[in-house]
């Protein structure tokens, strides 16, 4: 399949390993140009037995994704898109998520910077996370926006770090370090930045080198869980609460003070408290 011609990834494919970059600047927010690459990307990849493992990587060093793109629906055609081709039971968001959980292939996000909101769900839908000890991220802002996570989290969370520990995440909204993320389950490990790269490397090529089968057998014998029923009810806890002024007026206060900008997103939870209070 084609592997360029794309506007917001760019591709790279080494032994059997397929390197994806994120590049959207300047914070790599997911629009819907960046999720509809995502989606067919991904999609031609599902028969593409050459590649054994997907590394999803950001461009942009302090930002893997820092959230959903707050002007996503002015995207409109390509947005009814990817509504129309989401799987039954999935809103659009669910479905970018689940269709890295669900990749034949092995997937592994190598995370330098943040990843908030619908960029953690992403990050939390892969097989495998490394995150870089000094530099690395994850937040569920979505609270501090008057909303709550529809693109995954509640049900990831819930099975990579028990409820007590989704309840933390999803109803504070702060910025976890990777080491915090790690002792949590939310990824894998925290690897020094210095040895990120080079760590990463090595695990894809290792797993792209077994015995053919094995990859297909380990994965067939470790399926992903069913969350169907949970997606259900996260997208309507998340539809219930987007529709309301609160959460309109919070959002757009936050395009207004810097959101999605590089200043912004530095201190996100704290611009977006700062919105709150002034609407309180």
């Amino acid at each position: 399949m084609p592997l360029d011609g794309f506007t917001t990834l760019h591709t790279d494919l080494d032994g059997g390993v397929l390197t994806i970059t994120l590049d959207n600047p300047p914070v790599n927010a997911l629009s819907a140009i960046m999720m509809r690459e995502l989606r067919d990307l991904l999609t031609g990849l599902r028969s593409e037995t050459t590649v054994k493992v997907i590394v999803v990587q950001s461009g942009i060093p302090e930002f893997f994704i820092a959230h959903v793109d707050m002007d996503i629906l002015a995207q409109a055609d390509v947005f009814a898109d990817l509504a129309a081709s989401a799987p039954a039971g999935l809103n659009v968001f669910q479905s970018v998520s689940e269709l890295l959980r669900t990749q034949p292939q092995v997937t592994i996000v190598k995370l330098a910077g943040t990843a908030r909101g619908g960029g953690a769900e992403f990050v939390a839908a892969a097989d495998l996370v490394f995150a870089a000890t000094e530099t690395a991220g994850l937040g569920q802002i979505e609270a501090l926006m008057g909303i709550t996570p529809g693109g995954g989290a509640t049900q990831y969370l819930l099975e990579k770090v028990g409820r007590n520990r989704a309840l933390e995440l999803v109803l504070t909204g702060e910025r976890i370090d990777a080491t915090t993320a790690a002792a949590y389950g939310w990824i894998n490990r925290a690897v020094p930045a210095a040895d990120l790269d080079a760590f990463v490397r090595q695990v894809a090529h290792r797993i792209a080198g077994l015995a053919d089968g094995v990859v297909t057998a380990a994965k067939r014998a470790l399926p992903p869980q069913d969350h169907a029923a949970g997606f259900r009810t996260e997208h309507l806890a998340w539809a219930e609460l987007v529709e309301r002024p609160a959460a309109r007026q919070l959002m757009a206060g936050a395009a207004r003070r810097g959101a999605q900008t590089v200043e912004g997103e530095r201190d996100l939870e704290g611009l977006l408290r700062s919105v709150a209070a002034q609407q309180a």
